[in-house]
């Protein structure tokens, strides 16, 4: 499948990814599913469950950057349309203050894809890959699990600039937890990434985003008073 290719002057993502999703569901469908609906009010769906009030980070923007930094990676991936399909639905159901966003986004795509003409092999992989977000651990023999995990984390290597506005978002999405539990639970995270031998497992990943993503960690880290 052809990626669509990024417009840098475009700064609402919403028309470019309602072309993408089509374009992904058919690829994902094959030939045999002529007659399955149309995929554009499952796009619909979708996006209005990225644009919720309560996301700040986890947002239309995000998706788009994740399947952009897919589309960096693709060449390591072994079925491109179902990472593709598992980054429209990672975070697709997400409540800051609950635990099972992953878990309720993979049985999401689990409903949706079928009804869509997806295949049941392809949509257990999505889901399956959904499912892997929650730790960003994928095996070494899971080249699609990379992939998906390697984009998801690429936020963490931007410019000084944007991972400040990253991390600032975070903050606003968990504006509940007060300022003490929150500098310990983040300094948590930050010391469980720090500490995995690499945060990205493609190779171009790793050569991309491994050193400033790691330096911004650190910065953060450092700011919370967890250094």
């Amino acid at each position: 499948m052809t990626p669509v290719s990024r417009t840098a002057d475009t700064t609402d993502p919403t028309p470019e990814l309602r072309q993408r999703w089509t374009l992904t569901i058919a690829e994902a469908r094959g030939s045999k599913h002529s007659t399955a609906p149309d995929p554009a009010p499952y796009a619909d769906n979708l996006l209005s469950r990225w644009s919720e009030p309560q996301r700040r980070y986890h947002t239309v923007e995000h998706l788009a950057a994740v399947l952009y930094r897919i589309d960096e990676l693709a060449e390591h991936a072994d079925d491109l349309a179902v990472v593709q399909l598992a980054a429209w639905f990672h975070d697709a159901v997400y409540r800051p203050d609950r635990s099972e966003n992953e878990e309720r986004s993979a049985a999401l795509a689990e409903r949706a894809l079928p009804e869509l003409g997806v295949g049941a092999a392809r949509t257990a992989e999505v889901a399956r890959l959904v499912r892997l977000t929650v730790t960003h651990d994928p095996a070494p023999d899971d080249p699609d699990g990379e992939v998906l995990c390697d984009a998801d984390l690429a936020v963490l290597a931007g410019s000084p600039d944007r991972y400040a506005a990253y991390a600032a978002a975070v903050r606003e999405e968990y504006s509940f937890v007060p300022d003490a539990d929150f500098t310990a639970g983040r300094s948590a995270v930050l010391t469980q990434l720090l500490a995995l031998p690499r945060l990205f497992r493609t190779p171009r990943g790793y050569d991309l985003w491994e050193h400033t993503a790691r330096r911004n960690l650190a910065t953060e880290l450092d700011l919370l008073g967890g250094a």
